[in-house]
C-alpha cells in the first residue's frame, strides 16, 4: 500500500492538511461521522477541544478496528458548530490533533454547520482510509 501527498507546483505550502492524496491499497474504510462522546455514547465534556480530541480518538478507533492506523487515513471532513471558537483555538486543535494522529495530515476540509444531530455535539468528523 502506498499513500502519496499531492501538492500542485507553485502553490503555497499547505499547513496541517494535504491538498490531495493518491492512495493504493487493498481495502478502503469509509468512516462515518464521529462525535465527541465516549464508547458508551456519553459526552464527558462540553469543551470544544475536549470533544475534538475525543472525536479524533473515535475516528482512529474505527480505522484501528479495521486493522489500520492513522497514517492510512486519506481524507477527513470536520463539521463544527462555532467557527469563531475554532479559529480562536486553532493552536489547541493542532496540539490535540497531533496527540491523536501524530504528524500525518490527510486531505481535510472544515465546514461550519448550524447544528449537529446530537444537541451536545460541537464537532463531527468523517473520513476515508486506505489499508494495505
Amino acid at each position: 500500500m502506498t499513500i502519496e501527498t499531492i501538492h500542485p507546483k507553485g502553490w503555497k505550502a499547505a499547513k496541517g492538511y494535504a491538498n490531495g492524496m493518491i492512495a493504493s491499497g487493498s481495502r478502503t474504510v469509509y468512516i462515518g461521522g464521529q462525535i465527541g462522546w465516549n464508547a458508551e455514547q456519553v459526552f464527558e465534556t462540553d469543551d470544544f477541544i475536549g470533544q475534538f480530541e475525543q472525536t479524533l480518538k473515535n475516528v482512529l478507533a474505527v480505522v484501528e478496528e479495521a486493522g489500520g492506523q492513522a497514517s492510512h487515513i486519506t481524507r477527513l471532513t470536520w463539521y463544527i458548530t462555532d467557527k469563531k471558537e475554532y479559529l480562536a483555538r486553532q493552536k489547541e486543535c493542532g496540539q490535540a490533533y497531533r496527540r491523536v494522529m501524530g504528524r500525518h495530515f490527510p486531505a481535510m476540509a472544515v465546514v461550519q454547520v448550524s447544528a449537529l444531530m446530537e444537541d451536545e455535539a460541537l464537532v463531527e468528523i468523517e473520513g476515508t482510509a486506505v489499508l494495505p
